[in-house]
């Protein structure tokens, strides 16, 4: 079967956004009220699996090994079959 998942990656609270506070400044310049931005990824993978089970399982693996830094990062995964 043939499965799309998104990955979001986004820093775990208490990691500096630089990238986020950037863009809040750049914001708050053109004069929206925002109380702040976090910065984040996101991966869309097409993969086969034999099943939503081994899908789901295959993604946190890929999380794990590469998409992302278990100290730093947090992810949120959203599967589909195509």
């Amino acid at each position: 079967m043939n499965f799309k998942a998104f990955v979001y990656v986004t820093l775990k609270q208490g990691y500096s956004d630089p990238e986020g506070e950037t863009t809040s400044d750049a914001l708050k310049g053109l004069g929206y009220n925002v109380s702040s931005v976090r910065s984040s990824k996101a991966y869309e993978v097409i993969f086969e699996a034999a099943d939503r089970k081994k899908a789901t399982s295959l993604v946190d693996e890929m999380c794990r090994r590469l998409l992302t830094n278990p100290t730093k990062d947090d992810y949120r995964v959203e599967i589909s079959e195509l």
